[in-house]
């Protein structure tokens, strides 16, 4: 059972994705604190480690959000797709907004010095790619067809 209820016409993601990204983040800097390990970062490199990375992906989730809003579907997994958006940021990445989460995470853990989440970050995509969007693909795959497939031949999943 996931924390929301997926529309029958949706990819069926029950969890999230922001969670995700948020609860291994999390559970790294907990095991850091407790076990008292850190990145020997100066005061200036753990800034612009923050600062860039999350500016980076707060620009690519704004960017993919306003495209969303400007076709009039839901930006929610779990929630009935209207349109496939491939304009904007969507004509150099099918997934800017799990790109953009990623880049949070990774300024957020390098800000922080802490080691185990920059180790876990592969774990986190690969349960978004996985749980989230192999079930989006197929979801849109078979509510769009070839208008999907022909966005999925132009555009890479993630860069």
């Amino acid at each position: 059972m996931g924390l929301v209820s997926a529309d029958d016409d949706s990819a069926r993601i029950t969890f999230p994705p922001p969670f995700i990204y948020l609860g291994i983040l999390l559970l790294g800097l907990l095991a850091d604190w407790l076990l008292g390990f850190s990145l020997p970062l100066t005061t200036a490199v753990r800034i612009g480690a923050l600062v860039l990375p999350i500016a980076a992906g707060a620009a690519l989730l704004l960017a993919a959000q306003t495209r969303f809003t400007r076709a009039k579907t839901d930006v929610k997994p779990w929630k009935t797709s209207s349109a496939i958006v491939s304009h904007g940021v969507y004509s150099f990445t099918r997934n800017p907004m799990y790109l953009g989460m990623a880049l949070v995470y990774l300024g957020l853990a390098l800000g922080l010095a802490s080691p185990t989440p920059l180790v876990l970050l592969p774990v986190v995509l690969a349960v978004i790619q996985t749980q989230v969007i192999a079930r989006e693909e197929r979801y849109l795959a078979g509510k769009f067809g070839e208008e999907y497939r022909g966005y999925t031949a132009r555009v890479r999943r993630w860069l």
